[in-house]
């Protein structure tokens, strides 16, 4: 058990917290507020994975050094003392300058000095949390050398000197932060908030007082620029009209500002804006979607599933390429390109419809990994006359809607617009990987069978959901 007194003192574990919201720092350590969060399970699986990392980590550790766990943070200094070679679970304490920090390992360079370690899933040191929390470990230590990360696919980074400035900042700002008893101002961000767990705390505040950024593409900078020319409400920018609004970051032009402004006429009124012809390709379409896991740790995601809808567009029409280990990755890679060529023949038209540049994106990491950008399907996909169709386009290039996310569930789940409901209502991009994780993890095979099931009835939903989507465009709009 850790014995060093948390609260007040400065953190590394709020860095996260800090990098998304000022307001989310002050609630955790400020804050009197009951959350009772949802289990999220794609978390529980993270920390799962994590946890694993660290172990596996340590267990090599164990093959070429002598560690020893710390206890205390007098344990920790102890142990400093000695010069043992790695430092498990350490604890770091500053009563003075009231810091606080664990870190994973520190570990004895061969002039004696000690460097921070930290065992991370994620692939790139660059995360801002990453940086902080390493460079937090660093100042602690007042250490030359840099610290480690142990990333997830088993290489190492270092985090030097060049983080300091962004430690600093830190340390200041959650300093100001502690020493404040009112909630810091903040402005709305959708994908942000919508996963924080105090976000029924903050959205009737937001919107009691009519917060702009509460309003698709209108940005925190663009919020405070409207502010600072007098549109401090929806409700005013509703009111006003391209030519008398000023130009402010990232709401700069009159098709932008036009836009903004019957954003917010359309969150009061519940109206579809239509600003532009709506043009779909004519053809034979198929509805396309893919499920990757991004945790294999091999630092490349695989996609388990690549799925599709054909005509007639029935749920008996979801066609599929699977593949039940990243081991079998390049031959799933194979069976979708050969699935292509069936469809390429099949339909000298083909239009393969889907939602957003993930598709696109992952098409063209698969043929980069296995050196086949020559590839002549490969070329048909990406080239001019590729058969891919982003539906997102059509709808951000001509629509305008009473959303504040344009996602495809935000679309097709709203009772105005697509009304498209997925059979299992909890399902998700996060969802499927956790269950995917489950699958393989899964030993007997009747639950096994139970749990691809559901995440091909989830990707068949997400096909479907793209062609009722299309066909609300061409009934409403064309």
């Amino acid at each position: 058990m850790n014995n060093a007194p948390t609260q007040a003192y400065i953190k590394p574990s709020d860095a996260s917290a800090w990098a998304l919201c000022a307001r989310r720092v002050w609630l955790d350590n400020k804050g009197e507020l009951e959350v009772e969060e949802a289990e999220d399970a794609f978390e529980a699986l993270i920390i799962e994975l994590g946890l694993a990392h660290e172990h596996a980590v340590l267990t090599q550790l164990m093959k070429e050094k002598s560690v020893h766990t710390a206890t205390s943070p007098e344990d920790t200094q102890r142990l400093m003392a000695e010069g043992v070679d790695v430092i498990y679970q350490a604890q770091l304490l500053d009563k003075e300058n009231l810091l606080v920090g664990y870190p994973d390992f520190l570990i004895r360079h061969a002039s004696g000095e000690y460097q921070p370690a930290d065992a991370k899933l994620s692939l790139s040191e660059d995360k801002k949390e990453i940086q902080v929390q390493l460079g937090f470990y660093r100042r602690m230590l007042n250490a030359s050398l840099p610290a480690i990360v142990f990333l997830g696919d088993g290489d190492t980074a270092e985090i030097d000197d060049e983080t300091n400035p962004l430690t600093n900042q830190f340390v200041t700002e959650m300093r100001e932060l502690l020493a404040s008893d009112t909630e810091p101002l903040v402005r709305y961000s959708h994908s942000k908030c919508r996963a924080c767990p105090y976000y029924t705390h903050c959205k009737p505040a937001f919107e009691a007082k009519e917060e702009i950024s509460l309003l698709y593409g209108v940005q925190g900078r663009a919020a405070d620029g409207l502010e600072k020319h007098g549109i401090n409400t929806i409700s005013e920018l509703a009111a006003s009209s391209p030519a008398s609004l000023p130009d402010v970051p990232y709401l700069k032009g009159y098709e932008k500002k036009q836009r903004a402004i019957l954003q917010a006429q359309s969150y009061f009124s519940g109206e579809v804006h239509q600003i532009a012809p709506v043009s779909l390709p004519d053809g034979h379409w198929v509805h396309f979607d893919i499920e990757d896991n991004p945790l294999t740790g091999s630092g490349e995601k695989h996609v388990y599933l690549w799925g599709f809808l054909v005509p007639d567009f029935s749920n008996a029409d979801f066609e599929y390429v699977w593949t039940d280990t990243a081991e079998q990755d390049r031959q799933g890679w194979i069976e979708f390109l050969a699935k292509i060529e069936e469809y390429r023949e099949r339909y000298a038209d083909l239009v393969l419809a889907h939602y957003s540049q993930h598709e696109r994106t992952t098409i063209r990491s698969y043929a980069k990994r296995y050196d086949m950008e020559s590839n002549e399907t490969v070329l048909y996909l990406l080239g001019d006359e590729s058969p891919l169709f982003d539906m997102q386009k059509p709808v951000l290039d001509s629509l305008v809607l009473p959303l504040q996310g344009y996602g495809l569930k935000d679309i097709c789940k709203h009772k105005d617009l697509v009304n498209f409901q997925w059979e299992d209502d909890s399902s998700g991009s996060q969802w499927s990987v956790v269950q995917f994780n489950r699958f393989l993890a899964e030993n007997n095979p009747d639950m096994k069978a139970q749990l691809k099931a559901e995440i091909l009835g989830y990707n068949r939903d997400d096909v479907i959901a793209t062609r009722r989507l299309e066909e609300w465009l061409r009934a409403k709009f064309m």
